[in-house]
């Protein structure tokens, strides 16, 4: 199964694996079937999560049901504990938009459609296609932002991270999410890097451009933003943790001031 999942995900083009994904996962699912995990995105128990990974898959990752990988799950329980997103419904971007968060936040925002916007530079889920780095929207449109695991992928991060600063309201917050190394201080970046196989090397994926250290809050600080680096899966019991196989990972919000 590791073997099958890496080789799809490094030989089949983004867009073609995301239609594909939505009705051959499920399929692995079926063998997957027993109660020793329970993904909180969308409630489905199974023995165990599926393998996932460009490199070396990372075992009990992958949702078979939603789609949900660890990350996901840490940050849907996140936003459905720890901020009122889903009662206020403010006017949200949601850049890169994941299948399995689309799928819940999509039906919330079903009385104000027009209040949830999903963007991509080229992906089938997005109802709207720009590039990140030159955002065609208006100066402080939204209320709230998501954006998970994009940054490391676009050549000017710090460019990216200006145009979602200037599309967020005075007052508005946002999740801004990046695979960060925490036994790195700094973050690395080659541009000179440009052969798939060796960006898969030395950044773990062929599209990946820098790896992230615990700077990254400040590169976010840089942009405007009020930052806070939340240590969030601590929060959860060892019971919990192994559950929803949650990861290390921390969860990265960001504020623009009210008086910006």
């Amino acid at each position: 199964m590791k073997r099958l999942i890496r080789w799809a995900l490094n030989r089949i083009p983004r867009p073609m694996l995301q239609r594909a994904a939505g009705w051959a996962v499920p399929m692995l699912g079926l063998l997957y079937k027993g109660r020793g995990v329970q993904c909180p995105v969308c409630g489905a128990r199974y023995r165990k999560f599926l393998p996932y990974g460009y490199v070396e898959p990372r075992p009990n990752a992958l949702c078979p049901r939603c789609l949900s990988l660890e990350r996901h799950r840490l940050l849907w329980l996140y936003l459905e504990r720890e901020t009122d997103l889903l009662e206020k419904l403010p006017r949200t971007l949601h850049i890169a938009p994941e299948v399995c968060l689309e799928r819940r936040l999509q039906p919330a925002f079903a009385a104000h459609p027009d209040r949830y916007v999903t963007a991509d530079l080229e992906s089938p889920l997005a109802e709207l296609h720009f590039d990140v780095q030159e955002i065609p929207l208006a100066d402080e449109t939204f209320g709230a932002v998501i954006c998970n695991h994009l940054l490391e992928h676009v050549a000017d991060d710090r460019r990216a991270l200006r145009e979602l600063y200037r599309v967020l309201r005075p007052g508005g917050w946002g999740i801004l999410l990046s695979p960060v190394d925490l036994a790195r201080t700094e973050t690395y970046e080659d541009d000179t890097v440009v052969d798939p196989a060796e960006r898969t090397r030395i950044f773990g994926q062929y599209d990946h451009r820098r790896i992230y250290g615990t700077d990254y809050a400040a590169r976010l600080r840089e942009a405007g933003f009020e930052a806070l680096d939340i240590d969030y899966a601590s929060t959860f019991d060892e019971a919990d943790r192994r559950r929803y196989a949650l990861p290390a990972d921390h969860i990265y919000v960001v504020r623009k001031r009210a008086d910006d």
